[in-house]
């Protein structure tokens, strides 16, 4: 079993569960996945399979050590290339294809992208601050107000919520579920909201195999 796959984002609709409840969902598209280099302990200091997403538009731009990576895998350079953990017991090759169908409806999934880059910001809008009096004269509106002491320790603390650069970040949602995995379009149905803009590019991880790896951390 595979840890996970690469997704891109198609956007976000609503379905109906039996009940007649709306539910918000996110269409991806996941797969199919190429393993282009099978990483080993003896060899690179790890184990992983390095995987590739599979597109319509193949990677315009590559260079002569690109091109000659994914010789042995009989497909053009692919955009995006990301590693994965298997559980060591499947005999998995390069050149092997993963598909959504990995994924059962039901299954938890962890999802992991690059959230939407908001700018710079101010303290309200990036860490939502309250603000000081709106009334005239008050001179404080929407500033974050003291930042530091004068005499001890004579500096701005470190890690103080300032305005800065928002969003553009790596964000984790956990525990989203599968809805439905339809391998012949390649599409995966999620519950909720994934981050990112449409296509954006983000890992798609089985929960049960985080867990199963922690566990084992634990043992060991």
């Amino acid at each position: 079993m595979v840890e996970g796959l690469i997704g891109k984002k198609i956007g976000m609709t609503q379905s109906f569960d039996a009940e007649g409840n709306v539910i918000p969902v996110t269409v991806i598209m996941a797969g199919p996945c190429t393993v282009i280099q099978k990483k080993t302990k003896e060899k690179d200091g790890y184990h992983m399979l390095q995987m590739g997403l599979v597109e319509e538009k193949a990677r315009k731009k590559a260079n002569k050590p690109l091109i000659g990576h994914f010789k042995k895998t009989d497909i053009p350079p692919t955009k995006i290339l990301r590693e994965f953990r298997d559980d060591g017991q499947s005999e998995v090759k390069e050149g092997d294809q993963f598909f959504v169908d990995i994924f059962q409806e039901g299954e938890k999934v962890y999802v992991v992208g690059t959230s939407k880059g908001k700018g710079f910001a101010g303290v309200i809008k990036r860490w939502g601050f309250k603000g000081g009096k709106a009334s005239h004269g008050s001179m404080l509106h929407r500033g974050p107000g003291s930042v530091g002491a004068s005499a001890f320790p004579s500096r701005v603390m470190k890690g103080k919520k300032l305005p800065g650069h928002m969003g553009h970040e790596r964000v984790t949602v956990r525990n989203l579920t599968v809805i439905q995995a339809d391998k012949e379009n390649n599409l995966l149905v999620v519950k909720g909201a994934v981050p990112g803009a449409k296509g954006g590019y983000f890992l798609i991880k089985k929960a049960n195999f985080q867990e199963k790896s922690s566990d084992e951390g634990k043992k060991e």
